[in-house]
């Protein structure tokens, strides 16, 4: 009999830590750039990097547009992550939706960022950025958008001259 009643009461804590954890509120708490965002979750805090996309860094043209889209997509949302991994940098990676939409999804259609083929098969998002292209959206407005990791590069090239 006591050993029921201690499975019972475990299941019970067990139930409960679920329904606690259940109830948790998300939060993005910040926005770094159109791919990067700080994540509440609860008491704990951690940074995402949005897979399946790469936008334009804060400092590169049209990064603060990037930026802010996804300030406004995200802001006061029902915020949903899907954590999947994480990176070298001790960042979290996975998908975000806020409001039921797919951040990846959404800044890929908009024209705020760059599919990652690197990183991602995802062909679904592959047509999504080749429309925004073709309708020239957002970034895509540019003569000749320079791609995130192109831009990284040539700056990290620049900071090493000086």
């Amino acid at each position: 009999m006591p050993r029921f009643i201690i499975y019972f009461l475990l299941a019970l804590i067990i139930l409960l830590a679920l329904s606690i954890r259940a109830h948790a509120t998300v939060n993005v708490d910040y926005v770094y750039d159109g791919d990067t965002v700080k994540i509440i979750d609860g008491k704990v805090s951690y940074k995402l990097r949005i897979t399946h996309i790469d936008a334009p860094e804060r400092n590169q043209t049209y990064g603060k547009k990037s930026r802010r889209a996804l300030i406004k997509l995200c802001s006061h949302a029902n915020v949903k992550v899907r954590i999947t991994g994480s990176d070298r940098y001790k960042r979290k990676l996975g998908s975000l939706a806020c409001n039921e939409t797919d951040v990846a999804s959404y800044m890929l259609e908009h024209g705020h960022a760059w599919f990652n083929t690197k990183y991602s098969s995802n062909q679904l998002l592959a047509i999504k950025e080749r429309s925004a292209r073709e309708k020239k959206l957002g970034l895509w407005q540019e003569k000749k958008p320079t791609a995130p990791w192109v831009w990284r590069y040539l700056n990290k090239a620049q900071q090493k001259r000086q």
